[in-house]
């Protein structure tokens, strides 16, 4: 069996806009655009949108292994929630699904941990199947 690439389109869970960039591609589809600081500096990254997909491009310095802070680039707020890395124990990080649902991801550079949850499985599960045809 092919094994199906799924490109999740997110948002903002605070201000509920896009953070997709259809300028910067990666893996051939639009990529995650958010602002990320560091100790040292505030830059750019962006994130593959394939789930799964642990391709990146960094505007700014970021060590292996450091914890940087993600920002919305409209409204300019955290992106941090108050859940833990299971593998690592960095902060994670949330982005609103449109097809229904939450990916959250590590803030930890070099660590590949993420997940999707659910709020309404049954709701959020059919919304995602129809959007992703499964």
């Amino acid at each position: 069996m092919e094994k199906k690439e799924i490109s999740l389109f997110v948002k903002c869970p605070l201000c509920g806009k896009s953070l997709m960039d259809d300028e910067l591609l990666l893996n051939n589809k639009p990529s995650v655009r958010v602002n990320i600081q560091t100790k040292k500096e505030r830059g750019v990254l962006h994130l593959c949108s394939t789930y799964g997909c642990t391709l990146k491009k960094i505007g700014i310095t970021v060590e292996e292994g450091e914890v940087v802070e993600m920002f919305c680039p409209h409204c300019n707020k955290e992106l941090n929630i108050n859940e833990n890395c299971p593998e690592c124990e960095a902060p994670m990080v949330a982005f609103v699904i449109r097809a229904g649902g939450v990916v959250n991801i590590c803030s930890r550079n070099g660590c590949t941990a993420h997940h999707i949850k659910f709020k309404d499985v049954a709701d959020e599960m059919s919304k995602f199947y129809y959007e992703y045809g499964f």
